[in-house]
């Protein structure tokens, strides 16, 4: 490979976004729910909320999603302080919108040791470790069995 074709800057074929550091301190946290990884990056701001390069609200069409992850905020009277970036991957809606609530809880506690003690009680920092049972061989699934045939 050409030293000319190394380059300090993200390429077009780069998979993730690339975000620069900035002067304000920036705290970063990974929240997981079953199969979904959520990375977060939180800076002081105005309250913008981005997911994957999309406004909160497009990515997470209901109510009930977009609360979870204001959640956190609003319990340690947090809200529009703060800018989010987010990359999530895997899992479903419901389990993509609680994995960056685990990691928003985890970026507030970094922000200021005080509000461990008001989101955990409310079990944010709590990792839901149920997860989805493997197949077995010789069965059609995780516990169905084959019809049991006595002759």
């Amino acid at each position: 490979m050409k030293p000319s074709n190394l380059s300090p800057t993200p390429s077009a074929n780069h998979t993730l976004p690339f975000f620069p550091m900035t002067a304000t301190t920036t705290n970063s946290a990974t929240g997981r729910r079953k199969t979904a990884v959520a990375r977060v990056w939180m800076t002081e701001g105005t309250g913008q909320i981005t997911i994957n390069e999309r406004p909160f609200e497009e990515y997470l069409p209901t109510i009930e999603l977009q609360n979870a992850i204001l959640a956190p905020f609003q319990a340690a009277s947090l809200m529009n302080k703060f800018d989010v970036k987010v990359i999530i991957r895997g899992g479903g809606t419901h389990a993509q919108a609680i994995a960056i609530r685990h990691a928003i809880s985890r970026s507030l506690t970094q922000v200021d040791p005080e509000n461990r003690k008001i989101v955990k009680p409310l079990g944010f920092l709590t990792r839901d470790p149920r997860m989805k049972e493997r197949k077995k061989s010789g069965q059609p699934g995780a516990r169905k069995r084959f019809q049991f045939s006595k002759r």
